[in-house]
C-alpha cells in the first residue's frame, strides 16, 4: 500500500489515485476500510446486480437509499460516490431463500413460499388504483390474481374460476377483489359495512372521465395557491425548512450520523432530545416572525385535535371548492383525493404516522429519518402530488379493466339480499345472477379484536359527516379478543358465510384469507354448513421495518358439505 498516494482532503472519503484498491475513511470515526477496484460498483451498476441477486427489481434510487439510511457504506466524494459488492452482499443475504429456511423453521414445514410473494416490488403490490388510498388490512393483489386466474402450479392443482364467473367479496375492505376481477374478466360484488370503505372501492372500479377530473383538479390547486397567498405560512415553511437544512448537515450529516448509530458511536436517545432542544428556541422565533398559529381553539374530533390551525382551514377551504362541483363522480374521486391528503397532513412524527400517539405541533428528533423534523404546516405539498397521482393511477387502470361488472354495496353480509339491491340499480347483471349465480367468494374477514375499520379513516368520517357503523363491524377492536369475542367472531363470519351461501352455485369456492391464530376457521366452516377442503400456510415476508416477527397467514379453501 505504500505506493499508493492518498488523497487528502478534511472532513471527506478518501480515494486512491491509483486503481489496485480503495481506502475509505470515516470522517466521523477515523475508521479505515479498503476496497478492491473490482468491488465498487456506481448506483446504476449496483442496482442491476442486485436485482439479478435477488430476482427483484432494485433501482439506483433503492441503492441510495440504502446508502442514505446507513444500511451500507459509500465510497468516495460525491459526483464519483460507489458501494461495495460485499456490503450488498450481506445485505441482501435475507433473500435467495435464507429467509424462507429460517421461517419455515418458525412457521412450520407447511408454508408455501411461493404465496410470499416477496419478488415483487412495493410499486408492484401496490399497482395502479390499488395506492388510491391508505387502508389497514389489505391484501396485495398478487394474492388474489394467484386463487382467480387460470393457471396451476405445484401448490394450486386445478382453477376455480373462468372469465365470465361471478367473484362474491362480503368484506369489500378497500376494493382488491374487486379490482383484480375487473383485470381478469370476472364479475364482482363486494359488500362493505363501512361507507368511507365502500367509496375507495367504487372509485377504483368506476370509468371516469379523467379530462375533467383534471380540469377541477386545477382548478381547486389555483385556488388553493391564492388561499395561501392571503398568509404566512409558505414564507414560514420555506424558512423553516432553510433552518433545517444548515442545522441537519452540522449535527446529522448523511450517512455519517447513521453509520456511527449502527456502530453505537452515539446514544440516539439522548443525542436527539439534546439537538431537538438546541433547535427549538430557532422554531420559536420563527412563529412569531410570521404569526403561525399551531393549535386549533377547541373541539374534541379527531379533525379537531390532530391538524394544526392552518392547515385545518387549507382542508376546509379545498373540501368547500369540492363541494362547488357539479359532476358527482368527480366530487367523489376529490373527496378521496382530500382524504388521503389529510392522512398524511396529521400533527404527528413520521415513525408514529400509523399508530398517532400524541399530536405533534413543534420540530421534533425524528427516529426514522435519523434528523429533526417538523410536523406539516400547509396540505398544498400532498393535495397536488396525491391529485395527479390519482389521475395517473385512474388512467393506467382504465386501460387494463375488461367489460366486465363491478360494485361494492354498503350493508351488513349476515343479511343483505343480494338480489334486492342489485334489483333496482343493474337489472340486467341481476337476471345474470339469478341465471347462473355466483361462482364464490374470495374475501379477508376482519380479525379479532385487531383494527377498528371505522376508526382507521376518522378524519374522513368527521370532515364528510359519513354515517358511522362501527357497531355492525365483526371482530371489533373494543371487544378485545377474549372468550367471548371470539364466540361472537365466530357467530358473525359463519353468519355470512351462511347467507352468502344462498346465492352460491351448488359447487362453490370459497376462499378466507386469514390469521387464524385462535383455531377458529374449523368451527365457523361447520357452522356454516361449509367444509375445509385445502389450506395454503402463506409466509407474509414484506412487513414494516418495525415489525420483523415470523408471521404467516392461511388462506382456507371452503366447498359445500
Amino acid at each position: 500500500m505504500k505506493n499508493l498516494k492518498l488523497k487528502m482532503k478534511k472532513g471527506k472519503k478518501q480515494i486512491l489515485s491509483k486503481t489496485k484498491a480503495v481506502r475509505y475513511r470515516s470522517s466521523e470515526s477515523g475508521n479505515l476500510f479498503v476496497r478492491e477496484p473490482h468491488d465498487l460498483m456506481t448506483y446504476k451498476e449496483a442496482s442491476t446486480w442486485a436485482s439479478e441477486h435477488i430476482r427483484k427489481n432494485v433501482s439506483p434510487s433503492n441503492i441510495a437509499y440504502l446508502v442514505q439510511y446507513g444500511r451500507i457504506n459509500k465510497y468516495g466524494v460525491n459526483g464519483t460516490s460507489k458501494v461495495s459488492k460485499k456490503d450488498l452482499v450481506d445485505y441482501y443475504k435475507s433473500y435467495n431463500g435464507y429467509r424462507e429456511v429460517s421461517w419455515k423453521e418458525k412457521l412450520g414445514d407447511d408454508v408455501n413460499p411461493v404465496l410470499s410473494f416477496q419478488q415483487y416490488t412495493e410499486a408492484e403490490t401496490t399497482k395502479h388504483v390499488h395506492r388510491l388510498h391508505p387502508y389497514k388490512g389489505k391484501f396485495i393483489p398478487q394474492l388474489v390474481e394467484y386463487f382467480l386466474d387460470n393457471h396451476t402450479d405445484a401448490f394450486k392443482k386445478e382453477v376455480y374460476f373462468s372469465q365470465g364467473d361471478i367473484v362474491l367479496d362480503p368484506f369489500c375492505g378497500s376494493g382488491t377483489t374487486l379490482v383484480q376481477c375487473s383485470e381478469l374478466g370476472l364479475h364482482a360484488i363486494g359488500i362493505e359495512v363501512s361507507e368511507f370503505n365502500a367509496l375507495i372501492s367504487n372509485i377504483k372500479i368506476d370509468k371516469h372521465d379523467l379530462v375533467k377530473l383534471r380540469n377541477s383538479v386545477n382548478t381547486i390547486s389555483i385556488a388553493l395557491r391564492r388561499f395561501l397567498s392571503n398568509s404566512h405560512t409558505i414564507e414560514f415553511e420555506q424558512k423553516l425548512l432553510e433552518e433545517l437544512y444548515k442545522f441537519n448537515n452540522k449535527y446529522f450529516p448523511v450517512p455519517e450520523y447513521k453509520h456511527r448509530l449502527k456502530r453505537k458511536e452515539i446514544n440516539e436517545a439522548t443525542f436527539g432530545l439534546a439537538k431537538e432542544k438546541e433547535f427549538f428556541p430557532i422554531f420559536q422565533n420563527l412563529v412569531k416572525e410570521y404569526k403561525i398559529k399551531l393549535k386549533q381553539d377547541s373541539g374534541d374530533k379527531f379533525i379537531d385535535i390532530w391538524y394544526s390551525d392552518h392547515v385545518r382551514k387549507e382542508i376546509d377551504f379545498v373540501y368547500r371548492e369540492i363541494q362547488k362541483i357539479a359532476d358527482e363522480n368527480t366530487r367523489q374521486i376529490l373527496y378521496v383525493v382530500l382524504s388521503r391528503t389529510m392522512r398524511s397532513c396529521r400533527s404527528t412524527t413520521h415513525s408514529d404516522l400509523a399508530t398517532l400517539l400524541e399530536p405533534i405541533t413543534s420540530t421534533y428528533y425524528c427516529t426514522k429519518h435519523g434528523k429533526i423534523c417538523k410536523p406539516l404546516f400547509s396540505i398544498l405539498k400532498w393535495w397536488s402530488f396525491y391529485a395527479n397521482d390519482t389521475v395517473t393511477r385512474l388512467g393506467i387502470f382504465d386501460k387494463k379493466r375488461t367489460q366486465t361488472f363491478q360494485k361494492c354495496f354498503v350493508g351488513d353480509s349476515r343479511t343483505i339480499d343480494l338480489f334486492s339491491i342489485l334489483g333496482n340499480l343493474e337489472p340486467e347483471f341481476t337476471k345474470l345472477i339469478k341465471k347462473d349465480k355466483i361462482s364464490g367468494i374470495f374475501t379477508s374477514p376482519p380479525y379479532v379484536g385487531l383494527i377498528d375499520y371505522h376508526d382507521q379513516h376518522a378524519y374522513a368520517y368527521d370532515l364528510f359527516e359519513f354515517p358511522k357503523r362501527e357497531t355492525l363491524e365483526i371482530g371489533r377492536l373494543i371487544e378485545g379478543q377474549g372468550r367471548v369475542a371470539r364466540e361472537s367472531y365466530v357467530k358473525g363470519i359463519s353468519d355470512v358465510l351462511s347467507n352468502c351461501k344462498k346465492f352460491l352455485v351448488k359447487d362453490y369456492h370459497v376462499f378466507l384469507v386469514a390469521n387464524d391464530k385462535f383455531n377458529l376457521y374449523p368451527a365457523i366452516a361447520e357452522k356454516s354448513g361449509m367444509k375445509i377442503v385445502n389450506q395454503f400456510k402463506r409466509p407474509v415476508l414484506n412487513r414494516t421495518e418495525k415489525d420483523k416477527s415470523a408471521y404467516s397467514e392461511s388462506i382456507f379453501h371452503l366447498k359445500s358439505k
